[in-house]
């Protein structure tokens, strides 16, 4: 995050934001399971795993869905190099309006697969060498920097710009009170809204400088 320029950052504060939102339409949606946040369905899975309970399928399909999506970013961005940022971004926003057009047809499991692909290929996003270098859609190492910048910040040495982990957190929590909101205000419509975000985020990423 620190070794981006500011227009880097901001753009993936946006996506954090996109990915709070998407999460939290995803939680409410899919009784309280997660479509970016792996860390909650893998705890889920093993209690379930624990007790011996069919329902343990659903916390690992969604697993499966977020790998493959991976996958499928990280072979995008291995495809087309310097402009895999509006590449990834341009196939996340069209996995979101299928995961919308589902919805509005009745197809909720659609949807899901849908919006966990989206979400697992988003944090393709930022990488260097074939390594993500901003997770997107987890903060827990996020937050971990940004408790290691307060330690070096008390201490004197802290290096400019730490507290930009903490707007990258600030940002998927944003994004995850509008998607509740909308989730109980427009149903049908939140998913919408998470496509043309994402469509426009693919667009700002155009006008960014190709990298290596």
């Amino acid at each position: 995050m620190l070794s981006y320029d500011q227009d880097r950052r901001r753009l993936a504060i946006a996506l954090s934001g996109l990915a709070g939102f998407v999460d939290a339409v995803g939680f409410l949606s899919a009784n309280g399971y997660f479509v970016s946040f792996m860390s909650g369905n893998s705890t889920r899975l093993g209690v379930a795993l624990s007790s011996g309970s069919s329902v343990a399928l659903v916390p690992a399909l969604l697993i499966a869905g977020f790998v493959c999506g991976v996958t499928l970013g990280a072979l995008i961005a291995l495809r087309t190099g310097g402009r895999r940022k509006p590449m990834i971004l341009g196939m996340v926003a069209t996995l979101l309006l299928i995961g919308a057009t589902a919805r509005w047809a009745g197809h909720e499991t659609v949807m899901l697969a849908s919006l966990v692909l989206a979400m697992g290929a988003t944090n393709n996003t930022f990488q260097r060498g074939g390594e993500v270098t901003v997770g997107l859609t987890y903060m827990t190492g996020a937050l971990v920097r940004l408790g290691q910048g307060l330690a070096l910040w008390l201490a004197g040495k802290a290096e400019p710009g730490w507290i930009q982990w903490g707007l990258l957190w600030a940002g998927l929590l944003i994004g995850a009170v509008l998607g509740a909101f909308f989730q109980s205000q427009l149903p049908y419509g939140c998913l919408w809204i998470a496509a043309a975000w994402a469509g426009m985020m693919a667009l700002v990423a155009i006008r960014l400088p190709a990298e290596s």
